[in-house]
């Protein structure tokens, strides 16, 4: 996390050049616990870094206020990233079908503030797509093109570290609904639970784990190491 704009947008630039593909900037924390923010602050914190970065960098706007993507759109952004899959602000499909950004749809279990409190599924990865499938359906009769859509299955939303172990066993699951699979297990608290000491490495092994399980998309905190890593897998792919 970075609150000084200045460093904020050296530490995108920095992301792009050690061969990320876009960078996920948002001004709401989504951790376990956490509470929300105003839809003023929340512009307080990204415009700032936004301005900063002119364009130059590929960006994904994590937000669920139609009104802080439509200002991060304006400003270049390329994705919204509604960890509530459309579920939070009503006007926030339009802005996405009116501008014609891309959109990823995520899958959480409750809220932010509760959704570690006790999480059931009779069946993770078939509840997780059924879900999504739903959302993706939701998102298209609003004018959002399918084509425009991934999918995260919201690895520590509202999970126990054996539903995200069975997520990404399963990803088949979640790749037969037609869309790019986004995996985030980036330093998540899972990895430590798993006894990992390190959290880089142990962050690289999940994201190769999900690579060749399928996934398009991986959101990682340590780009170089990722990259070098899931460049060396696929060379064996």
């Amino acid at each position: 996390m970075h609150l000084d704009s200045d460093v904020a947008a050296a530490a995108a630039r920095r992301m792009i050049e050690e061969g990320a593909a876009i960078v996920d900037i948002g001004g709401e924390s989504t951790r376990p616990g956490s509470d929300g923010v105003s839809t003023d602050e929340e512009l307080r914190r990204v415009v700032p870094v936004l301005e900063r970065l002119n364009r130059d960098v590929p960006i994904s706007i994590d937000t669920a206020k139609a009104e802080v993507a439509r200002c991060a759109i304006e400003l270049g952004a390329q994705m919204v990233n509604d960890v509530t899959a459309l579920r939070a602000d009503p006007e926030l499909a339009g802005v996405v079908a009116d501008t014609g950004v891309y959109l990823c749809l995520m899958h959480m279990q409750g809220e932010p503030r509760t959704m570690q409190v006790d999480p059931r599924y009779d069946d993770v990865a078939s509840e997780v797509a059924a879900f999504l499938e739903e959302r993706m359906a939701c998102a298209v009769a609003q004018g959002i093109a399918e084509e425009a859509i991934c999918l995260d299955p919201g690895i520590g939303f509202g999970k126990t570290v054996e539903h995200n172990l069975e997520l990404i066993r399963r990803l088949d699951v979640l790749l037969a609904l037609g869309r790019p699979i986004v995996i985030g297990i980036s330093r998540k608290s899972t990895l430590a639970r798993l006894g990992a000491s390190d959290l880089v490495s142990a962050s690289v092994g999940a994201a190769v784990a999900a690579y060749e399980r399928g996934a398009t998309i991986i959101r990682a905190h340590d780009v170089a190491a990722h990259v070098d890593a899931l460049n060396v897998a696929k060379a064996f792919a």
